[in-house]
């Protein structure tokens, strides 16, 4: 059973910096798409960064420069590093995954056509 497990969310001023973390289990696919995913209050869910079994990542233009997406096989962990905090950076953030994937990092990113969701983590920035 695929298991996604996220940490690493709290609160910081503009500015400020967090890392998160999703513990992932339960698979042994070759290709897959991990991403992160982000929900503020009112708004649909939008794509973050995606990380793909080759090693390629994609980025939201709202966060390119700021976060950065890494991915420790050896842990099988996901990692969002998020620099440059902004109050709109603020949301639930999911860790989502495609296994196995069949398409592309940037469909995905758009798409969120992901079948497997963990529970998610907050992510409030005050100004």
């Amino acid at each position: 059973q695929v298991q996604l497990v996220e940490s690493g969310g709290g609160s910081v001023q503009s500015g400020g910096f967090l890392r998160l973390s999703c513990a992932a289990s339960g698979y042994s696919w070759d290709t897959y798409c991990l991403a992160w995913v982000r929900q503020a209050p009112g708004k649909e869910r939008e794509g973050v960064a995606t990380f793909e079994s080759h090693g390629e990542t994609n980025y939201a233009a709202s966060v390119r420069g700021r976060f950065t997406i890494s991915h420790d096989n050896a842990k099988n962990t996901l990692y969002l590093q998020m620099n440059d905090l902004k109050p709109e950076d603020t949301a639930m953030y999911y860790c989502a995954a495609a296994l196995p994937a069949h398409y592309s990092g940037r469909y995905y990113l758009r798409s969120l056509d992901y079948n497997y969701w963990g529970q998610g983590t907050q992510v409030t920035v005050s100004s």
